[in-house]
């Protein structure tokens, strides 16, 4: 029975699916069929030339909503056109000062803000090896080490993303009832692991992942094969924490 749930483990992973453990009913979220990418991760977002004028009509068309009035709106109490504007807004076009000054005094804004998004550094963390962060989370007090590999604050996308590092040793005990809002990845780097999402069960080894809805109970249900060390990145709405 052993030898043929490795083989069924064995297949699995060369087939590139993920590992369900025969005691995990089927769900209807699993058999989902995964919708294709919308983005293009290796897509140039504008061209050169055209990053202000792209930061500008972002900062336009962000007021204007906060506002919750149109671009129609803004046209009427502008006199400028709903053409005109929507260029602006896409940043298909550089507006004049004298349109910028116009749009400030409807949108109730300084003239300096449009620039805001222009000007906002773009934060990276770089943490070399064994240098990241060691942090106190729920799972510590089982024994669980998060090593906090980079952080940044304030971003332009909204959310939080937090990397760890976790290591599980035979110090460390089961703990497969965590929850907290936003999504979690995971990633197998070394031993293995039963890790439980709500009802399903997944046994983990090197290079495995896991992709899931935190809100639902999960964690580590069985430590099979220790040291255990995997990626956990967890990413969240701003103004909304984890653990």
């Amino acid at each position: 029975m052993a030898k043929a749930k490795a083989e069924t483990h064995r297949n699995s992973k060369k087939n590139g699916t993920a590992t369900v453990m025969a005691a995990a009913p089927k769900t209807a979220a699993g058999a989902a069929r995964v919708a294709p990418l919308t983005q293009d991760p290796h897509a140039i977002r504008d061209t050169p030339e055209k990053v202000l004028e792209v930061a500008i009509g972002h900062e336009v068309r962000t007021f204007r909503k906060k506002l919750g009035i149109t671009v129609a709106d803004v046209s009427a109490a502008t006199d400028i056109s709903v053409g005109m504007l929507s260029k602006i807004e896409n940043g298909n076009t550089s507006p004049s000062l004298t349109t910028l000054q116009t749009l400030s005094r409807a949108l109730g804004v300084p003239i300096t803000s449009f620039f805001r998004g222009f000007e906002e550094e773009r934060s990276a963390v770089f943490v070399k090896a064994g240098e990241g962060v060691d942090v106190e989370r729920r799972g510590t007090r089982a024994g669980h080490q998060y090593n906090l590999l980079g952080h940044i604050g304030s971003n332009t996308a909204g959310v939080v993303v937090e990397p760890y590092l976790i290591t599980l040793t035979e110090d460390s005990d089961v703990f497969p009832t965590f929850q907290h809002d936003g999504l979690e990845f995971l990633y197998m780097l070394e031993g293995e692991v039963v890790y439980r999402h709500g009802n399903n069960l997944y046994r983990m080894t090197s290079g495995d992942s896991l992709f899931f809805d935190a809100d639902a109970p999960h964690g580590p249900e069985e430590l099979t094969h220790l040291p255990i060390r995997y990626l956990s990145i967890i990413s969240y709405p701003r103004g909304r924490g984890g653990d």
